[in-house]
This record gives structure tokens, C-alpha cells and sequence, in this order.
């Protein structure tokens, strides 16, 4: 069991990447955190973890509010006294075309996609910096590389994600902190699922691979790069994309 015992915290944990990735970790042995607004799912998700016997608490809060990102951390501290891994992953689409976008759009996206990630990882490093260890690891996007027609919030922020990460691999680094990124490419979750169905056929086929990723393919990039077997790597952007942008 890779992450047995460890103390790993998802945001966005209610479903798609978020669940199936907090779900392999707890699979691992990990003590998990879901995190998310929406209260009835984490708690379905943590009390699924704990019929199996293992151990995973729910903690519902906007990543966007530092008073309650910081009772997160508070919560954790209290129960397992330690945090040694962060999964930033809440995010949210708000697509429209550039002269279309209104700015409510631009700073509902940017609000829970950067500033939740910036208020996440700041907190945790605060923990883990105590403790001399850990890894923190952010949810960015395919389209945050090679940028995505109709989402210019989406990808202006996660672009900024890649920043933050290679920023903070740099600073944390000599505090025993590793900092990654995953880079999904088209994924069946909740969020892409309202797509029209051309468009997911499109990008299926685009891909070598010929079908479209699952939850689970990132939650075993994420699983890979927390575990000892990545111990030398941080700053690193994983693409997760069945060669989609090939």
C-alpha cells in the first residue's frame, strides 16, 4: 500500500477527478479528506471509504475563503496532526467566447481556480514546512497549455496553476516539499459529460488512443506522483491526454 497511513486533503472531492482520486488514495491505505461545497456527496463519499475500513473524513468549504480553508487545516491538525499531502482540485467552467465573456463569468472561474489554489497551497505549506515534508499537487488542464476556443478564464487560470507549481517547487523544495501538476486532457467526468455528444466524439477521435479519459487515469497520475516512486521529481507538469494535442 503506497499512501498507508498518509494524510492526503482533495478538494472538488464530491465527484469526478476529485472522488476517483481521493478514492485510489484510500485504497492505498491513505487517511483522506474530501473536500468540496457540496456537503450530502463527501459525506456519502467519506462514509463509503469508512465501510470498507478506512479512514476519511468529510469537510465541506470554499476553497475561495481563506477563514475557511484555514479551519480545514485546523480540522486536520486536530484529528490526524499532520497533512502530508495536498490535492488541489476544485475548478469550475464558466465557457464563452472573448467578447462574449462578462466579467462575472472571468471572476467566478479565476476566484475557485487560482485563488482557491493559491489559499490551499499556502495553507498547507504552512503545515508542511512545520513538519519538514510533503507534496502538493494541482489540477491543471490541457487547455491551460495549449489554450481552448471559447475559455479564455479556464485557461488563463490554468496556466496560472502551471506557474504556481513550478514557483512553488522552486521555493518549497529545500523544506522537503514536492510540487507537481496534472494536465488532463478530455475526461468523462460531470463537467464534461453536458458537452453535445459531436464534440466528445471529436475528441475521441483526435486522440491515438481512441476513447476519452476516466477519473481514474488522473487519480493514478495524482497516485504516482505523491508516492516515494517519484520522490525525484517536482516542478512537473504530467499530461494525462491519450495524446490528444499530438
Amino acid at each position: 500500500m503506497r499512501m498507508k497511513d498518509k494524510v492526503v486533503l482533495v478538494t472538488g472531492a464530491a465527484q469526478g477527478i476529485g472522488k476517483a482520486t481521493a478514492d485510489r488514495f484510500a485504497s492505498e491505505g491513505a487517511k483522506v479528506i474530501y473536500c468540496d461545497l457540496e456537503k450530502e456527496m463527501i459525506e456519502e463519499n467519506a462514509l463509503a471509504i469508512q465501510n470498507k475500513g478506512g479512514e476519511a473524513l468529510a469537510i465541506k468549504a470554499n476553497v475561495c475563503d481563506r477563514s475557511q480553508v484555514q479551519q480545514v487545516m485546523t480540522t486536520i491538525l486536530e484529528k490526524f496532526e499532520r497533512l502530508d499531502c495536498l490535492i488541489n482540485n476544485a475548478g469550475i467552467t464558466a465557457d464563452n467566447t472573448l467578447q462574449k465573456m462578462s466579467e462575472e463569468e472571468w471572476d467566478r472561474v479565476i476566484d475557485v481556480n487560482l485563488k482557491g489554489v493559491f489559499n490551499c497551497g499556502q495553507a498547507a505549506a504552512d503545515v508542511m514546512i512545520k513538519q519538514g515534508s510533503g507534496c502538493i499537487l494541482n489540477t491543471s488542464s490541457i487547455s491551460g497549455i495549449y489554450g481552448n476556443y471559447g475559455q479564455t478564464n479556464y485557461c488563463a487560470s490554468k496556466w496560472g496553476v502551471i506557474g504556481m507549481t513550478k514557483t512553488w517547487a522552486k521555493e518549497l523544495g529545500k523544506k522537503g516539499i514536492r510540487v507537481n501538476a496534472v494536465a488532463p486532457g478530455f475526461i468523462l467526468t460531470p463537467m464534461t459529460e453536458k458537452m453535445p455528444a459531436k464534440v466528445l466524439d471529436m475528441m475521441k477521435d483526435k486522440a491515438p488512443l481512441k476513447r476519452l479519459g476516466t477519473p481514474e487515469d488522473i487519480a493514478n497520475a495524482f497516485l504516482f506522483l505523491a508516492s516515494d516512486e517519484a520522490g525525484y521529481i517536482t516542478g512537473a507538469v504530467l499530461s494525462v491526454d491519450g495524446g490528444v494535442v499530438l
